[in-house]
């Protein structure tokens, strides 16, 4: 049988779908274009007439990454009750980590200087979104709501970082790893105080431990 020759599309979609498997595998510095041309079954000159070299394919694949991902974190955050858009932003990202894990591992490492879009991005985005949630929610509670930008710093910190050690752990399910998230960001803010003060009054001084100190 004679095999069918790839249109110049499909071998790009091809490109794209390996090396964001590298990518993920052994990261940008380890992803090599002759290991991601023998992955292809390619030689290397095919990859770097579509991409131009190693650092346009790994462009194209950060960005769709960052659209996919910006999509259902921005979906997730447009409809429902404060509780139910939080519960849904914290689901689409888990579910994101569960399902695309390659494009997840790609995010969370670094991005190439040149780059203006990452993870970090998408975060100071989601945290914008957040802010205005939480802006609404802090009025009708008569709480401060200039605040509500520090504690969406603090949500959106949570629950990324929370992610990424459910991606290494995995000790629970993802619903279970939900409804803690949303149990504390919840019930956490549903307690707050319109000024918190510190338990002490700022005088005493926090001693650092000596460097090297048992």
């Amino acid at each position: 049988m004679v095999r069918q020759r790839m249109t110049g599309k499909q071998r790009r979609e091809q490109l794209i779908r390996v090396g964001r498997q590298a990518f993920a595998e052994l990261g940008f510095e380890g992803a090599s274009v002759e290991e991601i041309a023998a992955r292809a079954g390619v030689s290397k000159p095919v990859v770097y007439e579509h991409f131009g070299g190693k650092e346009g394919l790994y462009a194209v694949v950060i960005d769709r990454e960052m659209v996919y991902l910006e999509q259902i974190v921005r979906e997730s955050l447009q409809a429902g009750r404060s509780r139910m858009r939080i519960e849904q932003a914290v689901m689409a990202l888990l579910t994101y980590v569960e399902q695309e894990t390659d494009g997840f591992q790609i995010l969370v490492r670094d991005v190439l200087p040149q780059s203006d879009r990452s993870y970090s991005t998408l975060l100071n985005d989601a945290v914008g979104q957040v802010s205005h949630i939480l802006a609404q929610a802090f009025d009708r509670s008569g709480l401060r709501s200039e605040t509500a930008v520090l504690y969406a710093q603090a949500l959106v910190g949570m629950v990324s970082m929370t992610a990424q050690w459910w991606l290494d752990s995995r000790i629970a399910t993802k619903e279970e790893v939900a409804a803690h998230i949303v149990n504390l960001c919840w019930n956490g803010l549903a307690g707050m105080e319109r000024d918190p003060q510190l338990s002490t009054d700022g005088t005493q001084p926090v001693r650092l431990g000596i460097r090297g100190e048992q």
